[in-house]
């Protein structure tokens, strides 16, 4: 098991730290929200434990964020706030479990262990595009040894590009699909991340895999 771990009280996160790695449960961890945003997509972990109150960005706000992304893996909160209120407000925000400090090491084990085995509900797959794979459980653009890591939008707009391709998606579709209907996203907001993701790309191999119908759209061949 490995999960991710954002808890800012620095003595705590040590001690939970500690003991989870002599459980054999390999944990990562980070001290604010920011930090834990930017590690969720970069290796495959079966849990995040967020805390409720961290800097920069708190426990709820980033699984509501996650949430919004898609994201499926399963999220655990942590927190001194036990009135029914704090837990629905957790719970609505997309967590899976709720954990109220202070807690025994021993249920918090057992919780992610039950979480895991709850993982089974879904299965993730591969993308691959001639030398390149498109790899789910880990938001990374595999090419041969080299892999880069790709934020949220960039996934989705990637792989929606790959599973169409051939076909050209038209700017209006793009935007729809990726930021929703009701957004109020701008041509230019997208082209950013078009311009962003090729970057990515091009640092692979130096090829421009995505390309553009002036006026249009644009498309993987």
């Amino acid at each position: 098991m490995k999960i991710l771990l954002a808890e800012d009280d620095l003595n705590l996160g040590k001690l939970i730290s500690m003991l989870l790695k002599k459980r054999n449960i390999n944990t990562v961890w980070v001290q604010d929200g920011e930090s834990a945003y930017e590690k969720v997509y970069a290796d495959g972990y079966d849990v995040l434990v967020l805390d409720w109150m961290m800097p920069k960005l708190n426990g709820v706000e980033l699984c509501r964020i996650l949430r919004e992304e898609e994201y499926e893996g399963k999220i655990m909160l942590l927190t001194a706030k036990d009135t029914v209120a704090d837990k629905v407000q957790g719970l609505n925000a997309g967590a899976d479990d709720y954990l109220v400090k202070p807690f025994a090491m021993e249920e918090l084990v057992a919780r992610l262990h039950a979480l895991c085995r709850r993982q089974d509900s879904y299965t993730v797959n591969n993308l691959s595009y001639g030398p390149y794979v498109l790899e789910a459980s880990t938001y990374c653009l595999a090419y041969g040894e080299k892999r880069v890591e790709l934020r949220p939008r960039e996934y989705k707009l990637l792989e929606l590009l790959l599973r169409n391709k051939g076909q050209v998606m038209p700017r209006t579709v793009l935007q729809d699909r990726i930021w929703g209907i009701d957004s109020e996203v701008t041509e230019n907001n997208l082209d950013v991340h078009i311009r962003l993701l090729r970057k990515k790309i091009a640092s692979l191999n130096g090829e421009e895999l995505i390309k553009t119908l002036r006026g249009v759209g644009y498309y993987v061949e």
